[in-house]
């Protein structure tokens, strides 16, 4: 009878508290929110048992928890403004069709009938991308005793994680791979870092990929340069109008404008070879090889954002652990919608002088 008692008290204040949580982030009453969970635990009959709530009310909370989270880590970042095109996302699938594709136009065009142009990709399908975070337990005694803090604390890190993964995802997507007449990959020309090697960017550089977007007749206005945090130091050394406006109190995450250009730090970026070659996603550095900077379009790529679900399996049923376990999938994607979207500099490699 006491564990029964003890049971439901402790039912009663995981309901309570999520509900008083609940309720903050739509304004209402805390206590409000605390009595219409515990109700809502009564019907499903949660308060005799503290599991049916959490697989059930319990995982949608967590679960826009995360997605708020989420939503928030664009603004003011390199992705920020960037359009949204979220809305067609159907089954977590988007069509390049809906994105748009841009047809050919004709400019004072005397000949009749219009040619037809047939748009080749226009009935692609792209999947968007999958992340899922590894499975984190949580006992029973560290969920009774701290419910609140404690499944905020593994909300915050699964949706930490969840951010870095798509943020260095997103940049590889936008990062050509090789140079070609359309994509623009270039290697820097500054000196030689005498420790690794690394062939530093310079202002001319910056310059060089102004003016192969300028070929490419790139709208100036909507232009974005995203620098990896050794391109910002080699320019922080050399340039002092770029020191200027780096060491300014801006409370945003653009560093300032450079040639058109709105500047970004990330610390992200996918490396490429000595040949100027872009290497997988996850793939790590061999002799020679470094971080790039990269340059977009704004206009001319798109991100979407798919499902968010949350997995819970509650200790019931490990009676030998008890621990109740954790994780998060989340879709997005952020790609290009043309070829001509922007350009990288990557840091070319010296092994002597």
């Amino acid at each position: 009878m006491r564990l029964r008692i003890v049971s439901i008290m402790s039912a009663l204040l995981v309901n309570s508290m999520m509900g008083a949580m609940f309720a903050s982030g739509l304004d209402v009453s805390p206590v409000a929110g605390a009595v219409v969970m515990n109700v809502a635990g009564m019907v499903l009959g949660s308060v005799e048992s503290a599991c049916c709530l959490r697989a059930g009310v319990f995982t949608e909370i967590w679960t826009g928890e995360l997605v708020k989270r989420l939503r928030g880590s664009m603004d003011g970042s390199w992705l920020d403004g960037v359009p949204d095109n979220s809305s067609i996302v159907n089954n977590d699938t988007i069509h390049l069709v809906d994105v748009g594709v841009d047809p050919g136009v004709l400019i004072n065009n005397t000949t009749y009938p219009i040619p037809q142009e047939v748009l080749q990709d226009a009935d692609i399908a792209v999947k968007l991308d999958k992340f899922q975070t590894k499975v984190t337990p949580i006992t029973d005694d560290e969920l009774y005793a701290s419910s609140y803090d404690k499944m905020g604390r593994v909300t915050e890190s699964h949706g930490n994680a969840i951010m870095d993964a798509k943020f260095m995802k997103a940049a590889h997507s936008l990062c050509a791979t090789k140079n070609s007449g359309t994509t623009p990959v270039l290697a820097t020309t500054g000196a030689r870092d005498s420790a690794t090697g690394r062939v530093k960017l310079c202002m001319q550089d910056v310059i060089n990929l102004k003016r192969s977007l300028d070929k490419l007749k790139v709208p100036v206005t909507g232009r974005r340069l995203v620098l990896c945090p050794d391109h910002v130091n080699d320019l922080l050394e050399t340039d002092q109008s770029f020191k200027e406006q780096y060491n300014i109190d801006r409370g945003t995450a653009v560093i300032g404008r450079l040639y058109g250009f709105e500047i970004f730090e990330y610390g992200g970026t996918p490396l490429y070879t000595t040949a100027g070659v872009k290497k997988a996603v996850d793939a790590s550095a061999s002799t020679g090889e470094f971080a790039c900077s990269f340059a977009f379009y704004v206009p001319r790529v798109f991100k979407a954002t798919g499902s968010t679900k949350m997995y819970f399996s509650a200790a019931e049923g490990d009676p030998e652990n008890q621990a109740n376990r954790v994780n998060f999938r989340h879709y997005f994607l952020a790609m290009p919608k043309k070829e001509d979207a922007g350009g990288v500099l990557y840091s070319a490699y010296k092994a002597s002088e």
